[in-house]
């Protein structure tokens, strides 16, 4: 299915700054189709040569959440002519909204047209006091479920009209906050109408239990909302910051979503400004009793907080039980004990760094590509050669869930480790002060994911391995780890071979599904 975006670029001549507005109109509708308890259908008249009457295009639609939807079938990408759009076109040419007309049935559902335009006003368009119709809502109601309207319907229809008329005069949808989605508050958690003094002339039920969670028992009708929520506040200056918004909205200024917390209660508010025919007739508040949803991602907080302080504390102590590892090796005179004991401390080193990256992590994940750079450049650093050995990787690892990072930085260590030390060496039967002096050496890291594995690869232009050599065989205890590690806590598989071009290579698969 095309998006708003491509219908309306592909069929008309829209420019870019009209799409943004039926995007952003398209993101707050919602409001409008819950108030009115009617689907809201957005069309757009297709470019050509002028048609009596045009043709349309459906964009967008969306369904009440308040009401059963008059359309079973998806509108979208759907073109109408002829009768069928005779509203759409008089909503179009005429630039006001049309509601006369009988119902009409689709299938079995009958159905009120409405017809509502859509503006887009600028600065200028403001100064000139005009602007151009550049689409239609058609807002069809569906009248099978039909009945007396109460107290709170009537309030809703209300406010949805004077909604639909300011998307006619082209002040609504407001304007976006940075960092804002258009999700909630809705109608249904809770609808608060005020006057143009800004008194409640109108609260439902959900919005008067969402005022008793912050401490207010009695009803709200009547009371100045502003005052109400600066009194209620446990913070003062939150509370200040409330009412201004709410006096702002009365004024005409689309303000921000904020909460206002009290006696352990939060709720979400967002005011929006009335301004049919550009009249300042009162406000509108949206509330919504956030308290459980707040509560839970405190105490994720609280959790996540808690983990990466202890893969702190963890790091700290591998760091310490290295450099008591070093602290030792320094002390040992025999050079099979001394190596052993740097090669634990490598090992130790290289896990502390995962620790370290999960520290500074929101999630149990790590960006591993850092960590495979440090573990590359601490293996060129300590590794005896004579002449020097580049290290370079390609590809990217991405994104690893704690449990593989960990064994993963410990075989690419050991690999890392053995290309440089023993692809590089000097060998015991020729003079270190005769090798080449031009000779350098390369050890490169590569990584993909393919079919949901990670294939990754260290490849040496070195020595190549000895004749005979089988890694199953081999005594070194570096090359045990790694096919422990790698067949084990990786479920995996690891293969080292000679390179067609000299050296080696070995190559890794690791399996990301779930574990």
């Amino acid at each position: 299915m095309s998006t708003l975006r491509d219908l309306v670029e592909e069929h008309t001549n829209l420019s870019p700054a009209d799409i943004d507005h039926l995007h952003r109109l398209a993101g707050d509708w919602q409001l409008l189709s819950d108030l009115s308890f009617a689907d809201l259908l957005l069309w757009v008249p297709i470019k050509g040569e002028p048609r009596q009457p045009r043709e349309f295009l459906c964009v967008a639609q969306v369904r009440p959440v308040t009401a059963p939807t008059a359309y079973q079938d998806d509108q979208v990408g759907k073109i109408v002519g002829g009768p069928e759009v005779a509203h759409l076109d008089v909503a179009l040419t005429q630039e006001r909204i049309w509601r006369e007309g009988d119902p009409v049935w689709y299938g079995d559902t009958p159905a009120r047209h409405e017809a509502i335009p859509v503006r887009l006003r600028d600065a200028a368009d403001l100064e000139e006091g005009y602007s151009e119709v550049i689409a239609v809502i058609g807002r069809d109601t569906n009248l099978s479920t039909a009945r007396t309207p109460s107290q709170l319907e009537l309030n809703y229809l209300t406010t949805a009209d004077d909604l639909a008329q300011m998307v006619s005069d082209g002040t609504f949808p407001p304007p976006r906050h940075p960092g804002e989605t258009t999700s909630a508050p809705r109608v249904g958690d809770g609808i608060i109408r005020l006057d143009s003094s800004g008194k409640v002339t109108y609260a439902s039920p959900n919005a008067q239990s969402a005022y008793r969670r912050l401490g207010f028992n009695s009803h709200l009708v009547g009371e100045e909302l502003a005052k109400l929520a600066s009194r209620l506040s446990a913070d003062p200056l939150e509370g200040n910051d409330a009412s201004e918004r709410i006096l702002g909205s009365l004024r005409g200024e689309f303000a921000p979503r904020m909460e206002v917390e009290a006696r352990g209660a939060t709720v979400l508010t967002r005011a929006l400004p009335l301004l049919p025919a550009g009249v300042p007739i009162g406000a509108l508040v949206l509330v919504r009793d956030v308290t459980e949803i707040r509560r839970r991602e405190r105490a994720l907080m609280t959790k996540d907080a808690t983990i990466r302080e202890i893969h702190h504390r963890v790091k700290n102590n591998l760091q310490t039980v290295a450099a008591l590892l070093r602290l030792q090796a320094r002390r040992v005179d025999a050079p099979e004990a001394r190596m052993a004991l740097e090669e634990s401390v490598r090992r130790v080193a290289s896990i502390a760094l995962v620790h370290e990256t999960l520290s500074m992590s929101s999630d149990e994940a790590v960006e591993f590509d850092g960590i495979v750079d440090r573990v590359a450049t601490a293996a060129t650093e300590v590794a005896a050669t004579s002449f020097p050995v580049r290290m370079r990787r390609e590809g990217t690892f991405g994104v690893l869930p704690a449990e593989i990072a960990t064994s993963l930085v410990m075989v690419l260590n050991e690999l890392l480790i053995n290309a440089v030390e023993h692809g590089f060496s000097v060998p015991e039967d020729e003079d270190e002060e005769t090798a080449a002096p031009d000779q350098s050496g390369e050890v490169v890291v590569s990584a993909h994911r393919f079919r949901k594995q990670l294939h990754v690869t260290v490849a040496d232009n070195g020595r190549g391995l000895p004749e005979g050599f089988r890694p199953d065989a081999s005594g070194r205890l570096g090359l045990q780890i790694v096919r422990a590690l790698a067949t084990g806590e990786l479920r995996g598989s690891i293969e080292l071979r000679n390179r067609a071009g000299g050296g080696t290579e070995a190559v890794l698969v690791v399996p990301l599904a779930k574990r």
